[in-house]
């Protein structure tokens, strides 16, 4: 066991070297250690100015991660509704990755033998075979179209999926109107895992929604904002000031 107060700037270094596979995971996470080592230091759990976490250089991330807002989300839900009847199936597409956090892929390619029992049974997804639960929402959305044999969003000959240029240009066109130009596809996804940490959820519950087999891998998912920083600062100074 470590105390608080024996934490050393070497022993950062080296928790932070570890992380360094996961750049951007491991920048919020230094910056949770700082804020409980600062916190340490107002209940006179360490000296004053000993945080370790000062001035260490944080990792370069050429990858970009947005995270959507309630405001935009609901902006998006406005100008989907009004593409619905040209582009019934990549907006429903691009809705059920709202609700789900799936991979476009893993939606886009859906086969109805998939769909069963109110859940995804996906055969095939990135991290193998995978059950996705769906709320009454998602569910409703697959409900309205009429099941047969084969794919649930299929392209004009029915012999394949809807391909993914079509889902992009739809998605293009969606976001450009919703104010929101920069943001992917995918970011979605980041977003869906944003907001669940927000409502409450568990690492380890995101991670299971999102079909995550190494929990570490649900930190570059989830986005620590403001609020939940003041929140985990009082509850670590509740803990740390008995």
């Amino acid at each position: 066991m470590i105390f608080v107060s024996d934490v050393t700037r070497q022993d950062i270094q080296n928790w932070f070297s570890r992380l360094s596979s996961k750049p951007a995971a491991a920048n919020r996470s230094l910056s949770i250690m700082s804020l409980i080592m600062h916190q340490a230091e107002v209940f006179g759990h360490r000296p004053v100015n000993s945080n370790p976490c000062l001035r260490l250089r944080r990792y370069s991330n050429s990858g970009r991660e947005r995270f959507l807002t309630l405001e935009e989300f609901q902006r998006l839900g406005t100008v989907l509704e009004t593409y619905e009847s040209d582009a019934y199936l990549p907006v429903s597409i691009i809705r059920l990755l709202i609700l789900t956090g799936c991979r476009q892929s893993e939606i886009r390619t859906l086969h109805w033998s998939e769909y069963r029992m109110g859940h995804l049974f996906l055969r095939d997804s990135k991290t193998g075979p995978r059950t996705v639960w769906l709320s009454s929402s998602a569910r409703s959305i697959l409900d309205s179209f009429i099941p047969k044999n084969g794919w649930i969003f299929p392209n004009d000959r029915e012999d394949a999926p809807l391909s993914v240029e079509t889902l992009y240009r739809t998605w293009r066109t969606v976001r450009n109107d919703s104010g929101i130009p920069e943001v992917r596809l995918h970011d979605l996804r980041h977003s869906y895992a944003s907001f669940a940490l927000r409502m409450g959820e568990t690492l380890l519950t995101i991670g299971r929604l999102l079909g995550h087999q190494d929990p570490s891998t649900t930190l570059k998912y989830t986005h620590f904002d403001d609020t939940l920083e003041r929140s985990a600062v009082e509850k670590i100074g509740k803990v740390l000031s008995q």
